[in-house]
Order: C-alpha cells, then structure tokens, then sequence
C-alpha cells in the first residue's frame, strides 16, 4: 500500500490507520459514549458473531426504542408490516470472504433497487495491497480508480478500536470513464450531481489465525441521492447482520428496495427493511429545507422514529461534535453562507461525516455551490485537486481525520475539530496528533450577534443526558435553519421589485428585471435585514460578500428560473 508518509518497519502490516497515534490527551468522547447499546431494530436477535463486541463509535444511548423484529406496525395503526415480509431466515454465521455465494437478481429488479440504491459493496483489507472491493451485489461495473477510492473511503484512516464497528459516509466525484463501451448503462445510472455517495459498515475483529492478528472488512451502499439520514439508518441496521451472516442478508436488502415505490420528491414513504419499517420524508429539491415543524408525518417528529432524508444523522446528537465549539457556531455559520473553505478534522470519518452533513444542512435553502466531502483520504483520486498550495477552493467542505492534512491544509482559512471538550492535558510522553477540539480562524470577524439564551441552552445540554441533548439539537438545528431564512427575505423582497408590471405582462415580453447589487445594497438601508447585524456597516458588508460568493450566483439563477416559468403560465 502507498503512502507519502514514512511507514515504520514494525507497522508495515498494519492498516494504514496504525500509522498514527490517536489523539489520547484529547480524546472526543470518552469510553462510556463509545457504547454498544445503541437502539437498532436487530438488537434483540443478538447477531454479532459470539466474541465480539459490536461498538458503534460516538453512539446514541438513551429511551429511544426501535420496533420489534418479530412484527411492525405501522404508527398509524395500518395492516402490520410482518418480519417475515422483510427479513429472510437467519442462516448460521457464516464467512463474508469474497468467495462467498452470490444471488440471483432479474434486470427488472436491479433497475427497481436502482431508483434508490446502486450496489452494495464489499471491501477487505489484504496484507500486500491494503483494502479491497471483493465484490459488488447486484453486479456494476466500477472503473479502477473508483474501486480504489470506495475501498480506501471504507475504511477509517485512524484507529479507534482493537475489535467492534462504526459507520461514515463518503462523496467521490464519478469520471466519464466509469461509464465504458459496451457496459450497459441502464445498470449503471448517470448520476445526478455528478457524484456518487457511500455509506460504509466498517469492523474490526480479532483473528488469532490472521498474520496481522485481525481481521478488516467494510459493507458499503452505493446511491446517487444525498440521503444520509436515511441510507446511515439502513447501512447501520444491514452492516451487523452482513458481518455476521453473509450474502444472503445483502440479498434481502436488495429485494426490499426493489419492492419500494419510486422515490418522489417532497413525498412521505414507509419503507420495509430487514423487518423494520422505516418512516422517511424525501425532500422536494436537493437544496429544500426539512423543517422538524412543517413536516408531513402524522404525528410529532421523533428522530427516533422518524427520518428527514436530507438532514444529518441525529444519533448521537449532533451537539456533542461541535461541544469544543458552541460558542464559535455563529461564526461557522457566517463562514459556511459566504462560501469559505473549511477543513473539518476528527478522530473518526463517522464524526468528521455526521457534522458535515448537518453544516450542509444549516444553510439550506440556499443552493450547494461547491464540493463537500463527508470523508477524505489521501488515496482520493481528486486529492491533489483539492489539496494544495494553492488557495482552496470556494465553499470546499471537508472532513478528514489523517494528521497529514493538518500540515498540508495549514494556508487554509478556517478550520473546525470536532468532538468534545479537552480536559487538561497531562505528562509530557502522551503523544498528539491532529488540533484539539475547536474552531479556528484567521481571516473571519463576525458580522452577527449571537444568540446567548440558546448558548446556554446548548452548554447545559452537553452536561446533560442524551434526551436532552437530542432536543437541544434540534433547536440549534431550528434556529440556523430560520437564520438562512431570514438572511434571504431582503433578496426575495428585492426580486419582488424586479417583477414585470401587468402592462408588461401582457405584452408577452414578461421578464424579470436585472439584478443590481448596488440597488439591492441600497435597498437595505431602506429596509434591513431582521437579523441582528452588530451595525449596520456590518450587515452591507455581509451582504457585499455574499454577493460575491458562488452561492449568490446559483441561487440568483434558480430564483430567475422558476419567476420566469411563472410568469410565462400566467401569460
């Protein structure tokens, strides 16, 4: 396995994520949040192959319970949904080598399962090439780079465990040779964005008949949606029983998702998997706010039970990855609308992928104009693209855990560490790699007051229990999300004054006007922004950059063509 890093002769068989110390005297979470008694549907059946402990990293415990196996029913008291129409009997625990059976899948089936999952993939660590793709259920085809890249994206690039599992996802760009003559391209769909998402069941096991004293392998759904409340719950409840029974529970995986409806933007859709019903709202547009008060279940919104498609995971809650960092958020936040790189470091892809999932969606509804990268290695084939001397690029979202970056992004602007407050660092031989959990800036001044009752709100939260921490984080959810929305309403009140007259309309020339951004600058002092700008030489300042910002220019686009198809049905 390669490495631009110096690898020590005792460590030459060891995963590249041995290669570095893990951040001790810092820890992100401490041993008691590393559980596993995190709330699945599958708990009860006590799948995990007998010795191992199953750890799902930065974990949600608490009185949220899954539904039973043996029968769901639905929450509105529709016709049970049975185990048995979702889940197929338990075979004994058996191997996942990439020898194992595969299945038969009819062309109907692979197109059905494709409108929301591509292929499940399954990944090995081998001792002279390092992690593996070993096999894709149903069959795809995947170009080498991107077998390369979706087997190193699999796998954690630290180590966090002797023996248990974790879940994170990925982004990787798809190039236009993953699409080769003679491969038939109804099996593998053009994606939507340009990229393609994984979610990866990544475990450890120990392996006294193994070289290298272990065993790694990793369960990864591919899809074109960004979904990741939802595909995190699936990969999550699939990872364990895979790991501990084989193919033919990715078999039952693929025949539920072939039997759900097509997806429908905007729709509400009880999906059955693996003997659970999972409750989902889908989002209208990628760029479309979920609002935990607006949604369309028909009964208050439990992210326990129920799943915005779009949002990031909440479990574990999600305050706890910005703990170091609570009093920094509005910053964050006015650096993530203005479009400012961000380097988000952890000690795990499963926190470094949580919290950029959920600052994505704190800005929503305004439009993603740039890349975001839940997970990042040095393997990607786009890291020399996006990592180097140069200026980075507007709006780049990343979430890496390898210390290399630490020194290759150090001409970054802005850096967010995830997880935990440190306690006091003691002894002088602890070793330390990666920033301490916080923020950092170098370039950013704040332009907005914070909100100092939800402050406390939030620092009381971390001290508390998780049930509480869940709700403290769907009022920080809440009040970033109504931030977006009142730092838009100047512009769309401006647009309105753009509007063609009647008299216009009626000629068929209906357009809208010409955005000035001196005009709407100017508008503000007539009419400001209501929010709490320090002065109001902060909020023109504000708002100036934001014109400026690639965000600006998409949303400007995407406003000017749904007026325009307006205007033309009214015509």
């Amino acid at each position: 396995m390669s490495s631009s890093l110096h690898v020590p002769n005792d460590l030459e068989e060891q995963d590249i994520g041995l290669y570095y110390h893990s951040r001790r005297s810092s820890p992100a979470i401490s041993d008691s949040d590393i559980s596993s008694s995190m709330s699945r549907p599958i708990s009860q059946l006590q799948l995990d192959t007998p010795g191992e402990t199953l750890i799902q990293p930065y974990t949600m415990q608490g009185s949220f319970k899954s539904p039973s196996l043996s029968q769901v029913t639905d929450v509105r008291q529709h016709r049970p949904i049975l185990r048995s129409r979702t889940l197929s009997h338990l075979p004994s625990t058996v191997s996942t080598e990439d020898d194992s059976p595969s299945f038969t899948f009819s062309a109907e089936k692979v197109l059905k399962m494709r409108e929301w999952a591509l292929a499940f993939v399954v990944v090995q660590f081998d001792l002279d090439l390092g992690p593996v793709v070993r096999a894709v259920h149903p069959p795809m085809y995947l170009s080498p780079s991107e077998e390369e890249n979706i087997a190193f994206s699999s796998f954690p690039d630290s180590l966090q465990f002797e023996q248990g599992s974790e879940v994170h996802s990925f982004r990787i760009r798809v190039y236009p040779e993953a699409f080769v003559e003679g491969v038939d391209e109804t099996r593998r769909p053009q994606p939507l964005d340009g990229f393609m998402y994984g979610f990866s069941h990544f475990r450890q096991k120990r392996d006294p008949t193994s070289k290298r004293g272990y065993q790694q392998s990793s369960l990864v759904l591919l899809t074109h949606h960004q979904y990741p409340a939802l595909y995190t719950s699936m990969i999550s409840q699939l990872g364990s029983l895979f790991h501990a029974h084989g193919v033919p529970m990715l078999e039952t995986a693929c025949h539920n998702i072939a039997s759900w409806q097509t997806p429908s933007p905007g729709s509400t859709v009880e999906l059955g998997f693996l003997g659970s019903v999972l409750h989902v709202e889908l989002p209208l547009t990628p760029d479309s706010q979920q609002l935990t008060e607006t949604t369309t279940f028909e009964e208050q919104f439990n992210p326990a039970v129920h799943l915005l498609a779009s949002s990031g995971p909440f479990n574990p809650p999600p305050i706890r990855l910005f703990e170091a960092s609570l009093a920094h958020l509005w910053s964050l936040w006015e650096c993530l609308v203005l479009c400012e790189p961000i380097l988000v470091f952890g000690p795990s892809p499963a926190m470094t992928s949580q919290a950029i999932w959920w600052l994505r969606d704190l800005v929503r509804p305004i439009p993603l104009a740039a890349d975001i990268r839940p997970y990042f290695t040095i393997h990607d084939k786009d890291h020399s693209l996006l990592i180097n001397k140069a200026p980075p690029k507007a709006g780049l979202l990343i979430g890496v855990t390898n210390p290399f970056f630490e020194k290759s992004c150090a001409h970054w602007p802005h850096m967010l560490s995830v997880g935990r407050k440190s306690s006091a660092r003691t002894g002088t031989n602890t070793a330390v790699t990666g920033p301490s959990p916080g923020w950092t800036t170098k370039t950013h001044r704040r332009h907005i007051s914070k909100d100092r009752q939800l402050l406390k709100t939030l620092e009381k939260a971390c001290a508390g229990h998780e049930e509480e921490q869940i709700r403290a984080s769907l009022a920080m959810r809440g009040h970033f999300c109504a931030r977006t929305n009142a730092m838009l309403v100047p512009l769309n009140r401006y647009l309105n004054t753009l509007m063609p007259s009647p008299s216009e309309r009626n000629t068929g020339k209906a357009r809208l006007k010409p955005f000035s951004s001196n005009d709407f600058l100017a508008s503000l002092k007539k009419s400001p922004s209501a929010l709490p700008f320090k002065s109001s030489s902060k909020q023109k300042e504000f708002y100036d950059k934001w014109l400026r910002s690639p965000a600006f220019g998409l949303w400007l686009a995407r406003q000017e063509e749904v007026i325009g198809t307006l205007l033309r049905d009214r015509t």
